[in-house]
């Protein structure tokens, strides 16, 4: 009895765990991703700092490539002038030398290898992160479209119809007053015997009851021929 009321309590508290993972499923996720993107800037710098040691050590390694030429050079003429225990120290120098250049030499393969491995590394989790952050977007917007549709649908879907039904009104409304405006005015026209006329100059018939440019200058042209 004892362990099924233990087993009984786990089970309780894993659905909790998991209900309480699901309501709040966006804001871990946030979390999840800034996490992601601190481990990535950290991968960058750990990059960089590889980098800058790696070149450290390349300068190093210079020196002491310059440093056992050098010796070489001055053990040789030390040899010339017969001072062995001088060309001795200079050999024994440049034995210790040459076991710190190969050391270092040993020191940047490593360090290249390392540096191509962490770049591969963090590409790969640039890339996650960018795809998490893309699939995160999506999840808020879907989300949001979820809470509009499932936030009291029914008040919702009302509101929209009565708003079509009002547009819709409106528009008749408006359309109705446009034709009756339009019939006034026809009316007005009809009554009105000047406006009437004006309708038929405008259209041709009979004579145009304004001037127009090419009548005033027909007009002009006749009277200069009648003076000259």
């Amino acid at each position: 009895m004892i362990n099924k009321i233990i087993t009984l309590m786990r089970g309780t508290a894993a659905q909790a765990s998991e209900d309480f993972g699901d309501r709040h499923a966006l804001a871990i996720l946030k979390q999840q991703i800034n996490d992601c993107a601190a481990a990535v800037t950290a991968s960058r710098r750990a990059v960089a700092i590889a980098i800058a040691q790696n070149e450290q050590e390349a300068n190093q390694h210079h020196r002491l490539i310059n440093q056992i030429g050098d010796l070489e050079n001055r053990a040789m003429s030390a040899m010339e002038q017969g001072k062995n225990e001088l060309a001795r120290e200079a050999a024994q120098s440049i034995a210790f030398l040459e076991a710190e250049r190969d050391a270092s030499t040993a020191a940047q393969d490593q360090f290249l290898t390392e540096i191509y491995r962490l770049k591969g590394v963090v590409r790969s989790a640039e890339a996650k992160l960018k795809e998490l952050q893309r699939g995160q977007r999506l999840a808020v917007a879907t989300d949001q479209t979820q809470r509009l549709r499932n936030d009291h649908p029914s008040d919702g879907l009302a509101t929209l119809k009565d708003a079509e039904e009002t547009l819709l009104r409106l528009r008749a409304r408006q359309q109705q007053i446009d034709t009756v405006n339009q019939v006034m005015a026809d009316m007005e026209d009809t009554a009105n015997p000047a406006a009437i006329i004006e309708k038929l100059a405008q259209n041709g018939c009979g004579d145009a009851l304004n001037s127009s440019a090419d009548d005033v200058l027909a007009r002009l042209e006749q009277q200069s021929r009648q003076m000259s």
